[in-house]
């Protein structure tokens, strides 16, 4: 049981209308956001901060936004926010040997050097204590832009809030989440954990 039960989908109209966005990204409205809806204003501020940080504004990519936000659930530990960020990375059309090797990123050829350094960021800054150095910063600047890494930065601190979010509350994790948890992330030992 999670802390908190989430509320039905049609608790808040404002609430509801935003989650649409979640049909394109996952396919289903998140519990996360259907119990954040016990406070309304928190629902909705989410959903927009969500999507500004989600909206392609150049060579970030949908589906690295998404393989970013998977490393740092991964590195926190939600399970929940795991599954759901593999299963936004496929949806927004991450290659089929980067999704079946996202633990190997760091030496599958699959990814490219700019994604290694960006997924690398994501893990450090996930960190606690944080571990974004010299070299950290040094390999973002040789790929990326000022305004991308701000992009990536907003990615890694959203799915923070996120990971403490649903670890916390115990969100109960949807079915299209454990398919893709188990499609990808299995053979590495993901499970639902306290997300039933």
């Amino acid at each position: 049981m999670p802390l908190v039960p989430p509320l039905p989908p049609d608790h808040d109209a404002k609430t509801k209308q935003l989650a649409e966005f979640f049909n394109e990204t996952l396919g289903f409205c998140p519990n996360s956001v259907l119990t954040m809806q016990h406070r309304p204003a928190i629902s909705k501020a989410f959903i927009e901060l969500n999507k500004a940080v989600m909206a392609n504004e150049g060579r970030v990519t949908s589906a690295l936004k998404r393989m970013i936000a998977w490393v740092s659930s991964n590195a926190s530990g939600c399970r929940y926010c795991q599954a759901h960020a593999i299963r936004a990375a496929e949806r927004y059309g991450a290659q089929q040997e980067q999704l079946n090797n996202i633990w190997e990123y760091r030496t599958h050829p699959s990814f490219s050097e700019a994604e290694r350094a960006a997924l690398d960021f994501s893990l450090a800054a996930s960190q606690v204590p944080n571990a974004v150095d010299e070299d950290i910063k040094k390999r973002l600047h040789q790929y990326w832009n000022d305004g991308e890494i701000v992009e990536m930065l907003g990615v890694i601190s959203l799915f923070g809030y996120l990971n403490r979010w649903n670890d916390s509350m115990g969100t109960s994790i949807e079915e299209g989440a454990v398919d893709s948890g188990e499609q990808y992330l299995g053979k590495h030992g993901w499970s639902k954990g306290k997300h039933i």
